[in-house]
């Protein structure tokens, strides 16, 4: 239809709510196919859950029996994060240091290790190229791991990143393509006409757009004007970094029954990461921090004298279902790119992708069609 084709290229104009990795990504993308993009965020952006993850890109260490539809997602993102990587470091000029070493989930016990042939079976269920290991084939990968180590799976296409590296490239490379940014700048409510949305409200000014997007995180419920009930709620990660020795204690990323290690370039070994309903309570807390604490010198003793050189909190945004809500409102041209919980990192380049082609064609992809707002519906 060529009335609907002219209305589709006419959306020039487009503001982004919330500066995290998912609005930043989506507006960089969009900016480079010549769109005008302002991004509004209530604080620095990209300082929320996006700063406070670990980074880990892992679709086969984390599957779970009730996401298929979600495992494929983050299979997808997985596979375009080296040509995205390329192409945000090319625009950039800076590294995010990104890493192919994989990840090693381990068993410190019996029931550690009846556990994760459950989750291993789940694995070869859907396919994954996963590797089953006993305790010393574990250690002769990693030989600082603990003798307590009975079992472990090998995940040798998980990835990682460093997503503070990634935040600064995507802001920069979002600039310096035209973007627009306000930090410091929230949205409190979008402004609907007639069924439409028509603009955003930023403080006492109400700015007019072609397209709203939200991806405001755990903020976005908190914004008038999304139809329905959406509900993205705060989930409270305590994190810490230690220093590591030179070289480093470990080079794979460890799941361990009760803490995650992820070691870093520049020495550092984020562990993490505490999961509780506090709502948006940000303090960290000495029971947080002594259970990863615990967690990690259990699986790796050698970490007992690294000096603590940080402690952090992050909410990350949870739907109901744990899984994004991606796609167009019943209200139009308002679109929402949230909700993504644990796998914001993961899922930065899929989103951008699938977000820019709804926009650029009107049209929900197959890829993104189980995570629409409508599954949200009442």
């Amino acid at each position: 239809n060529r009335g609907d084709r002219k209305s589709i290229m006419s959306t020039k104009n487009i503001v982004i709510i919330g500066g995290g990795i998912i609005g930043l990504s989506i507006g960089w993308q969009l900016v480079k196919r010549n769109f005008s993009v302002t991004i509004f965020d209530k604080d620095s952006v990209g300082k929320g859950a996006s700063w406070a993850a670990a980074g880990m890109l892992s679709p086969l260490a984390e599957v779970n029996m009730q996401e298929k539809d979600l495992l494929q997602l983050g299979l997808t993102s997985a596979e375009l994060y080296p040509g995205w990587v390329d192409e945000l470091e090319a625009d950039s000029q800076m590294t995010v240091e990104f890493q192919t070493e994989g990840t090693l989930i381990v068993a410190l016990d019996r029931d550690d290790d009846q556990e994760l042939r459950h989750h291993f079976d789940l694995q070869k269920l859907f396919n994954l190229p996963v590797e089953w290991l006993d305790g010393r084939s574990a250690r002769n990968i990693e030989p600082a791991l603990s003798p307590r180590v009975v079992s472990a799976i090998s995940c040798d296409s998980d990835l990682q990143v460093d997503n503070r590296l990634v935040i600064r490239a995507l802001k920069h490379s979002f600039q310096k393509f035209g973007g627009n940014l306000h930090e410091h700048l929230g949205v409190d409510r979008i402004e609907i006409s007639d069924g439409t949305a028509v603009g955003v409200w930023a403080g006492d000014n109400l700015v007019k757009a072609d397209k709203i997007i939200v991806s405001a995180g755990c903020w976005s419920s908190l914004i008038e004007g999304i139809p329905g009930k959406l509900t993205v709620r705060p989930v409270k990660g305590q994190m810490l970094a230690l220093q590591m020795e030179d070289p480093p204690i470990v080079r794979k990323v460890i799941h361990a029954p009760d803490a995650y290690l992820v070691p870093r370039r520049d020495g550092r070994l984020l562990i993490g990461a505490t999961s509780e309903e506090q709502g948006f309570d940000t303090q960290i807390t000495a029971g947080g921090i002594f259970e990863l604490l615990r967690g990690a010198w259990e699986t790796l003793p050698g970490i007992y004298d690294f000096p603590i050189i940080e402690t952090w909190v992050g909410l990350r945004p949870g739907s109901r279902d744990n899984a994004p809500i991606l796609g167009k409102t019943e209200v139009e041209n308002l679109i929402l790119a949230t909700g993504h919980f644990r796998k914001g990192i993961l899922l930065a380049p899929i989103t951008a992708q699938e977000i820019c082609a709804l926009i650029m064609t009107d049209h929900t992809s197959d890829v993104i069609a189980p995570f629409t707002p409508a599954r949200c519906a009442g």
